[in-house]
């Protein structure tokens, strides 16, 4: 794996700008692939032996990706809405995983390893970069239930909706009963209709499109 200077450089290059999360982000990618025993997780022999579970859509998740090569399109970086700065490597090889969570504590602990910075801006992102992982981040080995349908790869499990007809792929269809239906229809929409596009105040936008 490179240093760690050169994949922050990698990881704020992406990203966009350099702030305290992707120092945390690149450290938390480190320290997951040296736990779970995978050195450089982007080498051609590797890239398909890793999967990272990212709780929150936040700095760290760019840099967990850059430095990982893991991406949601290749079903090898997952998502899990909890809101916690955290994050799960697993070797599917060995199935060891472990759960690198960045403490709330480093915060006010940064300013002992940056005692030279004024700006707290700069005094966290030099302490997060120097003070040690024991006091940067909570690690847990853990298990994780990862189904057939969870892992990369083409899907092995498609459903029908029953009510909509449109395809469920990965295992994503719910219940109702003896219905089965995808997600939207079983009321766990992120979305709402707006007027009928072909009667309703908005038009069809397609149909605009083409004109």
């Amino acid at each position: 794996m490179k240093s760690f200077d050169a994949l922050l450089a990698e990881s704020v290059e992406r990203h966009g700008h350099l702030c305290a999360g992707q120092v945390i982000g690149v450290r938390m990618a480190m320290l997951g692939c040296r736990l779970v025993g995978i050195d450089d997780p982007k080498a051609p022999h590797l890239r398909k032996k890793l999967i990272v579970y990212v709780e929150i859509d936040r700095c760290a998740t760019d840099a967990i990706e850059s430095v990982t090569g893991c991406r949601m399109g290749k079903r090898s970086l997952k998502f899990k809405d909890f809101g916690i700065n955290a994050a799960t490597f697993v070797n599917l090889d060995t199935r060891v995983a472990y759960r690198i969570v960045s403490t709330e504590t480093s915060r006010d602990a940064a300013k002992e390893f940056a005692p030279g910075e004024d700006n707290p801006r700069r005094q966290q992102l030099e302490g997060y970069k120097r003070m040690p992982d024991d006091l940067l981040f909570d690690v847990q080995r853990v298990g994780v239930n990862l189904p057939e349908w969870e892992m990369p790869g083409p899907p092995r499990r498609h459903a029908v909706c029953s009510r909509c007809g449109q395809m469920v792929r990965d295992g994503r269809e719910t219940h109702l009963g003896n219905e089965t239906v995808c997600r939207p229809c079983a009321g766990e929409s992120y979305f709402y209709p707006m007027d009928d596009p072909e009667d309703g105040a908005y038009g069809h936008p397609l149909k605009e499109m083409r004109a």
